[in-house]
């Protein structure tokens, strides 16, 4: 057999270069390092720095892998915009204790994907989501729940409000 007997299907495009090889891995690499609409630590943090939101972790980091940090990578867009416009709207102090930090349930709208946020559990937010927010009956864990009229759906988990960002919330 002869390299003319092998059809074009069958044989592999070469990069011409070893820095055409390296632009390909490192192009494959970020295009599916985080999905198209998901923010990196620092760009979550300025925006919610902008409005005044706060957080906090029992381990003082922001390492996505280490379940004691709260992180903010990979968060989406959307779960962005939507804490900003919780904390415009209700005008309430809003402090984040759950982000996309390992250590949560798994799920496609989980934690790690980029939907939820932990919010610390204060009078004024409670209130807010309990007057303003459709209670729509307790989770399979217990927490009751409420939803918001943009789809939202804050979970009461005892000690923080788990929330669930389907969209902005009306950004």
């Amino acid at each position: 057999m002869t390299i003319s007997d092998i059809s074009p299907t069958t044989r592999r495009p070469r990069p011409r270069s070893l820095a055409a090889a390296v632009l390909l891995a490192l192009v494959t690499l970020v295009a599916t390092a985080l999905p198209a609409s998901a923010v990196t630590q620092s760009y979550a943090e300025s925006r919610f720095r902008s409005v005044g939101i706060t957080w906090s972790s029992s381990g003082g980091c922001t390492n996505r892998y280490n379940s004691t940090c709260t992180s903010f990578e990979g968060l989406r867009q959307a779960t962005v915009d939507g804490a900003v416009t919780l904390k415009t709207a209700s005008g309430c102090a809003l402090n984040i204790t759950g982000g996309t930090e390992t250590g949560h349930a798994s799920g496609t709208y989980s934690h790690w994907n980029g939907y939820k946020l932990d919010f610390s559990k204060y009078t004024c937010i409670g209130s807010y989501i309990t007057r303003n927010f459709t209670y729509i009956g307790l989770r399979g864990d217990g927490a009751p729940q409420y939803r918001s009229g943009a789809g939202n759906v804050y979970a009461d988990e005892g000690n923080h409000w788990d929330v669930t960002f389907y969209n902005c919330g009306g950004c």
